[in-house]
């Protein structure tokens, strides 16, 4: 299976060094699973300068990141299998289904928001859809990228140690995780579960069913009017 292929447009390339050079992303990387490359958006400025933006039409704070050199860029990786994505607070928000989707492309190209965004005529020429993370804005949209990624590694095969171990996350049937247990049987005064040491698949089974659905409707009871 070839290397699922993640081109990264940014003027920070080197914000995602530390991320992407630990744990199960570079593990991936290593494995040959997941192919990151991270470009550099002012490499495609006209002026000596590399100034890739400017101020905004019509007046208003901040500045924009011009139309050319986010084109060019994207062009510069873009291939016929692709999908770019536009990392920015206006988009659809990122969801479990969506990073599931997401990690079935063989080629994904993040371009991270800066400023005050990027020029609309890119957008609409440009962005196959635009993803937001949360009801926040940030500096900038390269920790964007970087939570997207993390996301939606987790499922492509063979990333994860236990093929399950996505499935069975929260999110994924609709509600919460269940509550976790491991060594020692009591710990500070509280002891694991009995059901979870009984060895019985199917109470196992129906409790981690019951605590999730518990969960969910305590912490996220909008997860459970979504069905």
């Amino acid at each position: 299976m070839s290397a699922t292929r993640i081109d990264i447009l940014s003027l920070f390339p080197e914000y995602f060094r530390g991320p992407f050079d630990e744990s199960m992303i570079m593990q991936a990387r290593k494995k040959g699973l997941l192919d990151i490359h991270l470009v550099n958006i002012r490499d495609f400025a006209d002026n000596k300068h590399r100034r890739v933006d400017d101020r905004p039409y019509g007046g208003g704070p901040g500045m924009v990141l011009m139309p050319d050199p986010v084109s060019k860029a994207i062009q510069s990786v873009k291939t016929s299998e692709a999908r770019v994505i536009y990392l920015s607070p206006q988009g659809k928000k990122l969801t479990a289904a969506k990073c599931r989707e997401l990690a079935a492309y063989s080629h994904l190209i993040l371009l991270c928001g800066h400023y005050e965004g990027v020029d609309q005529r890119v957008i609409d020429q440009e962005i196959d859809e635009e993803i937001s993370i949360g009801d926040y804005v940030l500096t900038n949209g390269c920790l964007a990228a970087i939570v997207l990624v993390d996301a939606c590694v987790r499922f492509i095969p063979g990333v994860l140690g236990h093929e399950l171990a996505a499935a069975e996350d929260s999110f994924e049937n609709g509600q919460l995780d269940c509550p976790h247990y491991t060594r020692p049987e009591v710990y500070n005064g509280l002891a694991v579960p009995s059901v979870l040491l009984s060895g019985d698949h199917q109470k196992i089974a129906l409790w981690r069913q019951t605590t999730a659905f518990k969960k969910t409707q305590q912490i996220r009871p909008d997860l459970l009017e979504n069905d």
